[in-house]
């Protein structure tokens, strides 16, 4: 394990990270918010400044190993973070560090959780930061990376692998950078078109970028306090159709778009497909009123928000039976397609659960019988079996501990939390959703979680987001051993 690495890559991400400051000035110069466009690009200097000493002094180039791989991811993303929230305490538009930090974690892990009470209140530059932290989440540094490190001297593959432990990366070409640009294309091509979308309806040019910007990074992230619901019907629309696709896999996109059969032989994108259609059935016959078309499409703007963890929100589900808000928790916990910009578990990983546990208890019943989990019509090896079982033994792990440790800081901080509050608080975190129940709902914010639970809800996004292995790996005895 070599440090100086670990520290040259982290020095490359917050030097990106202060070179994507300035456009967030630019936007500042042409709303004429010139005292704000100065401290972003004081920020963009710090970051810059602090990321190109550390690249420079601790040059350690050359291929990473496994190991370094997954230390560069977690370290990365938490450099990221720190550096993030400097737009944000210079401007002084969230002058507190604990909330400043809170906000960009759920920037760059795409969770969409706010302290703030109205993001229309924020500057056109900082609005534009904060979206533009959940766009440059959405797909992944570590990922755009993969393009970029090779030309520094650093190989990228690991940190591939890092990000998506449990699964091989869809590679595209032979060749990892030539895969992630071709990833990053459709990305931005989608997100220019959802934009156009959005703009040729009732959103100005500003808001329709803002909202493509954290549609297809899945984060949620509005200009309103009334997120999505604060515009009319053809808008909510247009923003279930991206979220869908932002939800499905990119590496599929690329081979759809050749041939869109491929979207139809797909195994993930049609239980995708499957788990989105039931969800919106459920919550339209149980939410069903007199305004039929609104309640239908309500319905599916929940349940496409909750499964790809977009989190932008058109009705206060908190207000629902409590059969549709038990039904809204355990959607967090499904997630869209791996490969996606979505978080949570992934609809692959509860496949593959399900048809093990099956197996087992076929097993009982015919003991010298041989049954193997399979992904469409390919059999699934024992070993991404166990993988995708200490993950979820792990994610489950991470919430009951991470709701144990809420409600610990809770109550002992006298906030008026009740169990659906906390419970969801932790899954949304976790999930990288956004919105919960009660008293963090989608009415709501998060500005009245004490700053220790704004902490560990932060790292929980974070941990969410690089699927657990990388985080957790950073405290193993083991990764650190010569």
């Amino acid at each position: 394990m070599s440090l100086r690495r670990l520290l040259h890559i982290a020095g490359a991400v917050i030097g990106a990270t202060g070179v994507a400051m300035f456009s967030a000035a630019i936007v500042g110069l042409m709303y004429q918010e010139w005292g704000d466009s100065l401290q972003i690009v004081l920020a963009a200097a710090i970051a810059i400044g602090i990321g190109g000493a550390m690249w420079k002094v601790f040059d350690r180039p050359g291929e990473l190993t496994t190991r370094e791989g997954f230390a560069a991811v977690g370290i990365a993303w938490l450099a990221m973070t720190f550096a993030g929230t400097l737009p944000f305490v210079l401007t002084g538009e969230i002058s507190n560090f604990t909330d400043a930090f809170f906000e960009t974690a759920a920037g760059f892990s795409t969770t969409g959780s706010s302290i703030l009470p109205d993001p229309g209140a924020l500057s056109h530059a900082i609005l534009f930061w904060r979206s533009l932290t959940q766009w440059i989440g959405g797909m992944g540094i570590i990922v755009l990376s993969i393009a970029i490190l090779p030309l520094l001297g650093v190989g990228g593959v690991q940190l591939a692998r890092a990000e998506s432990p449990g699964v091989n990366p869809d590679r595209l070409t032979p060749r990892f950078a030539e895969t992630a640009r071709r990833l990053w294309l459709i990305y931005i091509g989608f997100t220019g078109l959802e934009a156009l979308f959005l703009w040729a309806g009732e959103m100005t040019l500003f808001e329709a970028v803002n909202h493509s910007f954290t549609t297809m990074s899945t984060g949620g992230f509005g200009t309103t306090s009334g997120s999505i619901g604060d515009f009319g019907a053809y808008t909510q629309w247009v923003v279930i159709v991206f979220m869908v696709i932002a939800g499905t896999s990119f590496a599929l996109h690329y081979k759809g778009l050749r041939s869109p059969l491929e979207y139809v032989r797909h195994p993930g994108f049609r239980l995708y497909a499957l788990v989105l259609g039931v969800a919106a059935v459920v919550i339209a016959v149980g939410t069903w009123g007199t305004a039929i078309a609104d309640t239908i499409r309500d319905a599916i703007f929940v349940s496409v928000t909750l499964v790809t963890t977009t989190g932008f929100g058109t009705a206060d589900f908190g207000q629902w039976s409590v059969f549709l808000q038990i039904m809204a928790v355990g959607l967090m916990f499904i997630g869209g397609m791996a490969g996606s910009t979505s978080g949570s578990v992934k609809i692959y990983r509860h496949s593959i659960l399900y048809q093990a546990s099956r197996n087992d208890l076929r097993r009982l019943i015919h003991p010298r019988g041989v049954f193997m989990p399979r992904w469409g019509k390919d059999p699934v090896s024992e070993a991404v079996v166990e993988s995708v079982q200490s993950f979820f033994l792990l994610y489950m792990f991470a919430f009951m501990t991470g709701t144990a440790l809420f409600g610990i800081i809770i109550s002992a901080s006298g906030s008026p939390f009740d169990i659906p509050s906390t419970v969801s608080a932790v899954a949304s975190a976790l999930g990288n959703i956004g919105p919960g129940l009660g008293a963090v709902g989608p009415a709501s914010n998060f500005a009245a979680v004490p700053d220790l639970g704004k902490w560990l809800l932060a790292l929980l996004m974070i941990v969410g987001r690089l699927e657990i292995f990388p985080i957790v790996l950073l405290f193993t005895r083991e990764l650190w051993r010569r």
